[in-house]
């Protein structure tokens, strides 16, 4: 199967987490996938919000294929950090994935009313978890079309 990405270049991640076991695991994961993947990652909804805009430290950030967001972080949670990017016009159409660990079904339904693009909750066996990040690549990077970084 090819790449939905141009040109097969590294697809590019924004990880919006907290949870310093979490981004081991997901580097970790991704790492074990076959998909080049250059995985940026902030540790709060603040900080995701100005990679997002390029701003300050971020000025030359690049625009994230897709973003991987935690609900729960600090200063900015992730129902908010959604919002805002739903809300802005030049944020709107990169796809975010809410990687979570709860299954709550209230959690669910809101972020898919804040229109997430999907939601995984994480699986808590390390093999498990890489499997579904080797599925997620599978699906997003070789099998959807994702907008390109021009899309506004």
């Amino acid at each position: 199967m090819s790449s939905a990405l141009e040109g097969s270049r590294p697809a590019e991640i924004l990880l919006a987490e907290d949870n310093e076991n979490d981004v081991i695991l997901t580097k970790e994961g991704f790492r074990r996938s076959r998909l080049l993947v250059n995985l940026h990652h902030v540790r709060d909804g603040e900080e995701c919000m100005e990679f997002l805009r390029r701003q300050g430290k971020y000025a030359d950030a690049p625009t994230p294929d897709l973003v991987l967001l935690d609900m729960n972080m600090p200063r900015m949670n992730g129902r908010e950090v959604l919002a805002e990017i739903v809300a802005d016009g030049n944020l709107k159409h990169i796809p975010v994935i809410v990687l979570t660990t709860s299954a709550a079904e209230h959690d669910v339904c809101e972020m898919y009313k804040l229109r997430c693009s999907g939601y995984i909750v994480k699986p808590v066996d390390f093999e498990l978890f890489a499997e579904v990040l080797r599925r997620f690549s599978d699906y997003w990077f070789t099998v959807v079309v994702l907008p390109s970084g021009k899309c506004r």
